[in-house]
């Protein structure tokens, strides 16, 4: 009796601990990007814009991917930082432009602060290539100050809020404005005028010569008319006589 109940016991252990054993494991939490910029605390402005561009849900499927290839790099800037752009900034933008300022705040890959040191400018963002030079994006860092300029604005980040192996999430002071977005366009060169006489154009100077000579002519017939006129009259009282 004694030796049959020592095996339900140890057949009740080990049959136990093998159940624990093959048990599948508690999901990993993983913080999306609301979460992250929440905990930050003042970053109301750039959450909204996320939310309403689904940029958001796109960086969350990528976070909840077990293993990213690459993993993300964004730039948030704070509630003060879009409180210095001008007065309806964000409501003059299309849908299409709001979405790709947002993009623009994104790298497609992880980057540390070290890494600033050596980056290959410009830096490939979410809102597009920067081969046609509509969004370039570098980075310069020296010592432990790393700057961010568009082309529009130069921005520095002030601290890093979240890092992890998936994603790096720096503020920034300033909110990057891409220079396709707010670039300034160059002016247009003026169209040549086309002149009415043929294709010939006449200085200001010829014209006031011309007029000298013309006048000069014109008192030399005016004389000359004179000249016969008083002939004219010495003539005829010299035949009276």
């Amino acid at each position: 009796m004694r030796k049959l109940l020592a095996f339900a016991f140890l057949f009740y252990f080990f049959w136990d601990k093998t159940l624990a054993q093959i048990a599948p494991a508690p999901p990993l939490k993983v913080d999306n990007i609301t979460s992250i910029l929440e905990k930050g605390g003042q970053f109301t402005t750039f959450i909204k814009l996320l939310k309403a561009t689904q940029v958001a849900d796109q960086l969350n499927n990528q976070l909840s991917t077990p293993d990213p290839n690459d993993g993300i790099t964004v730039f948030a800037p704070s509630d003060n930082a879009f409180s210095g752009l001008k007065p309806g900034t964000l409501n003059s933008l299309s849908d299409q432009e709001k979405l790709q300022l947002v993009q623009f705040h994104v790298l497609p890959t992880l980057m540390s602060t070290s890494q600033f040191q050596t980056a290959s400018n410009p830096l490939r963002t979410q809102a597009g290539d920067v081969k046609g030079g509509k969004f370039p994006l570098n980075v310069t860092a020296e010592g432990n100050q790393v700057n961010v300029t568009t082309g529009v604005v130069n921005a520095t980040v002030e601290n890093s809020v979240f890092s992890d192996r998936r994603i790096a999430v720096y503020q920034v002071d300033k909110v990057l404005l891409p220079l396709e977005i707010f670039g300034t366009a160059p002016e247009p060169a003026p169209a040549p005028v086309v002149p009415e006489n043929g294709g010939l154009v006449s200085s200001p100077k010829a014209g006031v010569k011309g007029a000298d000579v013309a006048g000069a002519v014109s008192l030399k017939f005016h004389a000359l008319a004179m000249g016969f006129s008083s002939f004219a009259v010495f003539w005829a009282i010299f035949r009276g006589f």
